[in-house]
């Protein structure tokens, strides 16, 4: 597994598998990986003969109040990991490479509607940062495809928007959320739970399958369902962000010809924030 920090040698070798006719994968993150991550990489190699792996711990979707000093750096454990599932590329650009001209000044793409809403209610600017960073990113690996889990919902959203809207050429594979057997979705935030907190979190998903299966069993009285169930997760000890039944395609609240739907929540644990989504089907 090769290692490159520059955008020229990055860009040099793009051009030398494009003459071979490789196609090339992209699996963006901020390191610290665990197994989500590691099966986007998985997924990767079986659609392409080349995968990318890129680490940046991104400051522009950070909030002023939000973990970017504590966020782990883990590079020697990743490049193992990485190295193992035989990632040709390790892309490892530094932050006065990517911002060369400060965040103040940097230029940014915002994808309107589906950033402002949910997750960017309560973390404003944090989508700007994502698709910001991503279309750098694309610009630079210059991917034929690229993969991002389903745990990330609506960041997932707003980056299949982002190139349709630019009209970027390569394909967005969102891959189901890996969790534990418990049902608790893997996240690199995991780790800052209390073994207490541990034991609570999975309640999260369990809320949200009850909501799929009431919904499932006829229930279309989403607000009572809603009210239900962050009574319960409050009275497990979370303290509520939010719960939201949305239509899949475009995050608004469903209509009646609505059938995909998905319930995204996110929730404090301590001072740890976890997200989680789950998807229905009203004609299933």
């Amino acid at each position: 597994m090769q290692q490159i920090s520059d955008i020229t040698p990055l860009r040099e070798l793009r051009r030398t598998w494009q003459i071979e006719g490789k196609t090339i994968a992209f699996v963006p993150t901020m390191g610290n990986l665990h197994e989500g991550h590691l099966h986007l990489v998985k997924q990767a190699k079986q659609h392409a003969d080349v995968v990318v792996v890129s680490i940046f711990v991104n400051p522009l979707q950070f909030g002023p109040d939000e973990d970017l000093d504590e966020y782990p750096r883990t590079l020697e454990n990743d490049k193992s990991s990485l190295a193992s599932l035989g990632v040709d590329l390790l892309f490892t650009p530094k932050a006065e490479d990517i911002y060369s001209r400060g965040l103040e000044q940097q230029t940014f793409v915002e994808v309107p509607g589906l950033s402002y809403m949910i997750c960017g209610a309560s973390r404003p600017g944090h989508f700007r940062g994502v698709a910001t960073i991503v279309c750098k990113l694309f610009n630079m690996v210059q991917p034929n495809m690229a993969f991002f889990g389903e745990k990330d919902f609506q960041q997932l959203q707003v980056i299949k928007a982002m190139v349709t809207d630019l009209s970027m050429n390569l394909q967005i594979h969102g891959v189901p959320t890996v969790r534990d057997p418990d049902g608790f979705a893997l996240s690199s935030r995991n780790q800052y739970l209390t073994k207490e907190n541990r034991v609570i979190a999975p309640t999260l998903y369990q809320c949200l399958q009850d909501m799929v299966e009431n919904i499932q069993l006829g229930r279309r009285d989403f607000s009572v369902l809603v009210s239900q169930a962050k009574e319960r997760l409050v009275n497990s000890g979370f303290k509520m962000d939010y719960i939201e039944i949305r239509s899949v395609d475009t995050l608004l609240s469903p209509g009646h010809e609505d059938s995909e739907l998905v319930i995204l929540a996110a929730a404090f644990l301590g001072k740890t924030r976890l997200i989680d989504n789950i998807q229905v089907n009203l004609k299933s």
